[in-house]
């Protein structure tokens, strides 16, 4: 733990006009305040503001930041309080102290409360003054590192608040490091097989390749050095938890992720970055699709940078990264640059952006929306996206989150024109609402009197906005409708448990969910904005769905007419926890997808046959049959570990198909009986991790495999 001379000399060290003395004092306040206490580790309680502390010295941050770190747990833990630390300090410390005390008491995924409100308060507290967060984020982040001392049950909620909510809000922060660190500290308690996975193929790949990242460094060094460039190159090896989730999203084994090695090359103005890239591209060869220019065309963060990846040593393709030292301190400090110092003198560092106007505009645009769920999903929707900039027929810019589709944009201009939307033309080419939209790309919206918004939009659109208008032109137009499918699911439900509710009850529900009424309640049921398990949690808050029956396979899917059965098709195999439609057949019949179907299109031009179906809430058997293929290594005992990773999961094989034998590895096909969603992340997840296995991935194929 550091001192109270050697902390104040190192922030000297890059404020000369720093107060020393103040600093000192702060110091030794919280020492005293906090003596007699210990942490879960056994160590003084006290380590714990030091080294906070330091985490934002390494930031290079301002006298008050760096006192309010010191200080940060004194009023909640100690005897102090905001009075004393104002007479002691200043009133902006104290101010300061008092909001990362009231951001510490917020339990931001605790069932206990509620969620979105919570979330609402940081945002609100954050806008005060943003430097609350940048305190409680390096509190985050040694908490973190200091996890193991945790019960593990304490671990995991740490853990889950850290992913949800604390890493995507350091990353909308621009503070890259610090978000990539709580995720991946966050990643080996929610999932230490995975991420022990990933380093163990690391330190294999070392063994076979050698050292790839200093050998890339020095070619890199030798090109620029030749064209009379000199800039500063740093490499690295990505983060487990970047990789686990690139494996993820592109449905990837390890074996077959090409660029997990990282360059960003420093260079000394704007106009050497583009002469350093085409240095780059004539050297290596550049991968299609892979270019952007955040130097043109910022983040809405303030992050700027040229991203580029190029096929390296072995064809092993490499992402370099290029930038000025300005736009590098913005990339990895982000907003805490704007209190940085450098060389002595306040950092005045053009490139940050305020995230305060930001918050400001989420907290004025949901601050009158009742539903708090929807609230809490667009910000976290706004946290964790990446934005894309496309153009009106006008030549305005909107800007939308990457993943976005001709509706979002449609809502983006106004809610009347989403609402109207029946088509798109991209780059002056009709194209699908639900096609994503790309950079720099000139959209122009179709609409036509009396369209209303379809239940199927909810999965095309990637904006907190369009989905609250969408639900809401939904509630208003399929009222009715909904009441009478959420009055049936609640029914079913309360039969299901075996359950009753009164109508006070369920009056007394709908308050708590600070809904209207209970018809209101009925239609969020119907809509499924809400789950019937919802509301009986609340009315049975100690009932325990560890005992709960499983559900009938006629009675699986709610939505159906009288006298209808559903058949699962074979196209798409959907599963229970996957958003799906139907399609009335000939007869009584009712064939069920999931939403991402291919074969939907061919319905497009006759929606009246399509149903809008939810599978029934609660636990499923393992009945329904999925195809995973798979890439296995052809050594003894490995066929046999992958049926016993199946079996140990709650699942059962079967068929199985062999699609090729080689030497050294077989491609085969299995059928796995599961039963829902979250069955099947679990094995992917399991079957990913072992070291055999070179590729899995749930493949849709056709066959008999109805329901």
């Amino acid at each position: 733990m550091l001192t109270a001379e050697e902390l104040a000399t190192r922030i000297q060290n890059y404020n000369p006009k720093s107060n020393f003395e103040m600093i000192v004092n702060a110091h030794k306040y919280g020492q005293i305040k906090h003596e007699g206490q210990f942490r879960k580790s056994g160590e003084k309680y006290f380590s714990h503001p030091v080294a906070v502390a330091e985490i934002l010295v390494d930031q290079q941050l301002d006298d008050a930041t760096i006192i309010t770190a010191l200080l940060h747990d004194t009023i909640e833990d100690t005897s102090s309080n905001k009075d004393e630390i104002t007479k002691q300090f200043t009133s902006e410390i104290a101010d300061l102290v008092d909001g990362v005390t009231k951001l510490t008491n917020m339990q931001l995924t605790s069932t206990e409360t509620k969620e979105a409100e919570n979330v609402r308060k940081l945002l609100m507290a954050i806008a005060q003054d943003v430097r609350v967060i940048l305190v409680k984020l390096a509190d985050r982040l040694h908490n973190m590192r200091t996890i193991k001392s945790m019960k593990p049950e304490k671990q995991l909620q740490k853990a889950r608040e850290t992913m949800e909510i604390y890493a995507p809000l350091a990353g909308r922060m621009g503070m890259q490091s610090i978000r990539e660190d709580l995720e991946d500290l966050a990643f080996r308690v929610l999932n230490s097989e995975g991420r022990a996975s990933i380093i163990r193929r690391f330190i294999v790949l070392q063994k076979e390749t050698g050292d790839v990242v200093q050998r890339i460094t020095d070619d890199m060094h030798s090109e620029l050095e030749a064209s009379g460039i000199q800039a500063k190159i740093e490499g690295r090896a990505k983060k487990p938890y970047s990789i686990w989730r690139k494996m993820q999203e592109k449905a990837l084994s390890f074996s077959r992720l090409s660029d997990i090695y990282g360059f960003r090359i420093i260079c000394s103005s704007d106009e050497e970055c583009y002469r350093v890239l085409g240095v780059i591209h004539k050297r290596w060869r550049a991968v299609p699709g892979r270019f952007k220019d955040y130097i043109s065309q910022p983040k809405s963060n303030g992050y700027r940078s040229i991203h580029t990846t190029v096929s390296g040593r072995n064809a092993r393709r490499v992402e370099v990264q290029i930038r000025t030292q300005l736009m590098h301190d913005v990339a990895e400090s982000g907003i805490a640059a704007h209190w940085a110092y450098r060389d002595g003198v306040r950092s005045e560092n053009p490139f940050t952006v305020d995230p305060v106007k930001w918050i400001t505009s989420l907290i004025e645009e949901f601050n009158t929306e009742e539903d708090h769920e929807a609230f809490l999903e667009a910000v976290k929707l706004e946290m964790y996206s990446d934005k894309v900039f496309c153009f009106s027929p006008k030549g305005e810019v909107i800007k939308l989150p990457k993943g976005a589709t001709p509706i979002d944009f449609a809502y983006a201009i106004h809610t009347r024109i989403g609402n109207s939307c029946v088509g798109a033309k991209i780059d002056g080419l009709r194209a699908p609402l639900w096609t994503r939209l790309r950079n720099g790309q000139s959209i122009e919206i179709l609409t036509a009197m009396g369209q209303e918004p379809q239940a199927t939009w909810l999965e095309m659109t990637e904006t907190g906005k369009a989905k609250t208008a969408i639900r809401r032109a939904l509630r208003e137009a399929d009222r009715d409708k909904y009441i009478i499918m959420g009055q049936q699911l609640l029914r079913a439900a309360f039969e299901h448990f075996g359950k009753r509710a009164t109508d006070k009850a369920l009056e007394n529900t709908a308050k708590k969910l600070r809904i209207n009424d209970v018809q209101e309640l009925y239609a969020r049921l119907g809509s499924a904005e809400l789950q019937p398990r919802d509301v009986i949690n609340i009315i049975f808050p100690d009932f325990s769905t560890a005992k709960e029956p499983e559900i009938d396979q006629k009675l699986a899917v709610i939505g159906l007419a009288e006298g209808q059965s559903f058949n699962r098709r074979p196209c798409c195999q959907p599963l229970p926890g996957e958003r799906i439609v139907g399609i009335a057949t000939s007869g009584k019949g009712v064939s069920v997808h999931s939403i991402d179907c291919s074969t939907l299109a061919s319905f497009e031009d006759n929606m009246d046959l399509w149903l809008d179906l939810h599978w029934h809430a609660g636990k499923h058997p393992s009945i329904y049959p999925i195809t995973l293929e798979m890439t296995i290594s052809n050594d003894a005992g490995v066929l046999g570990r992958v049926c016993t990773i199946v079996g140990d999961l709650g699942a059962n094989i079967s068929d199985m198909e062999f699609l090729d034998r080689k030497p050294d590895f077989f491609k085969l096909i299995l059928t796995v009986d599961l039963r829902d969603v979250e069955h099947l992340h679990a094995i992917l997840s399991r079957l990913d991790a072992e070291n055999a296995v070179a590729t899995v991935a749930r493949t849709r194929r056709s066959g008999n495999h109805g329901s």
